[in-house]
């Protein structure tokens, strides 16, 4: 059944036209529905933007019982549908990507470390549907990014215990990247805002990720606080790497 569609796209398509059949009175094969659901969640890169009632209806009886009580008219349950499967058919299209998402992952999935393309493709997955999620992740990318250049340079430090912007200093200072170490005005502008940059990625994590617990009123970030954090950190990301590149050739 799957190998009727020739791409993911078509696949979810699919299942959302199962779904929407089933909410308005249609014929719907539960079995299709089983196929096709199960394949998605498999791919993890699909698991947190799929719809949660995929998630969390393994049959279209459940989902039947679920959408009959929400919604009475078939107008609605359509549109529900259509709108909860945006996230997803978005990410198919490449429209919740930016050019800065695909040079980023192409050189850090050549940077030889597992980890950090792991790392930044889940904070790109996380931007719309996770934000706090994906604020977290964009600061474990540049953690990753970090540490793994300074273990290759043989640099010591405390992994349990130092911060972000200390791990950045030392970078700043292997890679000669520190302000005071160039005279011309407009690198040490540019170098001290690219610690700047860090700093606050650091403290965006602390105060609106999900790493820590949150008070009565918390601060809930929304998804362009969460492109914002994810692109500075891809960008970072990128000019870190490039430049161990580059002193790696010297």
């Amino acid at each position: 059944m799957l190998d009727e569609y020739i791409n993911d796209m078509e696949r979810v398509q699919a299942l959302q036209n199962i779904l929407i059949a089933k909410s308005t009175g249609q014929d719907a094969k539960n079995s299709d529905y089983l196929a096709l659901r199960n394949y998605l969640l498999k791919k993890d890169k699909y698991k947190e933007l799929l719809p949660s009632f995929v998630r969390t209806n393994r049959e279209l009886e459940q989902f039947w019982a679920f959408i009959k009580n929400k919604f009475s008219t078939y107008a609605e349950r359509r549109y529900y549908i259509w709108q909860e499967f945006l996230p997803i058919l978005d990410h198919l299209e490449g429209k919740t990507q930016t050019p800065l998402d695909q040079s980023t992952s192409s050189v850090l999935k050549v940077f030889d470390s597992e980890g950090v393309h792991v790392a930044w493709q889940r904070a790109l997955e996380r931007r719309t549907t996770d934000p706090e999620g994906a604020i977290t992740a964009a600061r474990s990318l540049l953690e990753t990014v970090c540490k793994h250049i300074l273990d290759d340079r043989n640099v010591s430090y405390d992994s349990n215990k130092i911060e972000l912007h200390e791990l950045y200093k030392l970078i700043a200072n292997e890679l000669n990247l520190s302000p005071n170490q160039h005279t011309e005005d407009v690198f040490k502008q540019i170098l001290g805002g690219c610690s700047a940059v860090i700093n606050g990625l650091g403290t965006l994590r602390n105060r609106l990720g999900d790493a820590h617990g949150k008070g009565k009123l918390p601060v809930r970030p929304v998804a362009r606080h969460a492109e914002l954090a994810v692109n500075l950190s891809g960008a970072m990301s990128l000019f870190l790497v490039s430049t161990f590149n580059d002193h790696s050739k010297i």
